[in-house]
C-alpha cells in the first residue's frame, strides 16, 4: 500500500491554481463535473504521480481553514531559493527554523488561500527523500 494523493477543498479554483502553480505544481488533468465538484490533479516536477487533488464546488463556498488537516509537507532542494521564488509571487513565508539545530535541516511554513498550512523542508545532504525509521533512531 502507499498514499496516492490527498484532496483539498478550495473556495476559488483559479486562486488556488495560481498559488499552487507558484509553489511549482503543474496540472496533470481535470475532471470537471463530479459529485464532489470540479477536480484538478496536480504534481510537482520531480514527482511521477499526482499528489494533490484540488476539489472545487461553487455551490459549497463554505471552505473552513484546516478543517481537520494540520499541514502537508513538500521537500525542496534549497529552502532559500524556494522562498525567493514564491515570495516573488507575493506569498508570505514564515521565518525558517532548524528543528535539529543545524543549518542543513531547515523548515518553514506557507499558508494557501484557503488557510491550509504547508511545510517546506530542506533535508540535510545525504538524507533520504522522505522520513524513515532512521530519523527516529536514538
Amino acid at each position: 500500500m502507499r498514499t496516492l494523493h490527498f484532496g483539498l477543498r478550495v473556495a476559488d479554483r483559479e486562486r488556488a491554481l495560481a498559488f499552487y502553480g507558484a509553489l511549482g505544481y503543474a496540472v496533470v488533468g481535470t475532471v470537471p463535473e463530479t459529485g464532489t465538484g470540479h477536480l484538478t490533479m496536480l504534481k510537482l516536477p520531480g514527482d511521477e504521480f499526482v499528489t494533490i487533488e484540488l476539489v472545487h464546488d461553487p455551490d459549497r463556498a463554505d471552505v473552513v481553514a484546516g478543517n481537520g488537516l494540520s499541514h502537508f509537507v513538500i521537500q525542496v532542494e534549497s529552502l532559500d531559493a524556494t522562498i525567493e521564488a514564491i515570495a516573488a509571487h507575493g506569498i508570505e513565508v514564515e521565518e525558517p527554523t532548524s528543528p535539529a539545530g543545524s543549518g542543513e535541516f531547515r523548515t518553514t511554513f506557507v499558508v494557501d488561500p484557503d488557510g491550509n498550512r504547508i511545510e517546506l523542508v530542506q533535508w540535510p545532504a545525504g538524507h533520504a527523500d522522505g522520513m524513515t525509521a532512521a530519523d527516529w533512531d536514538e
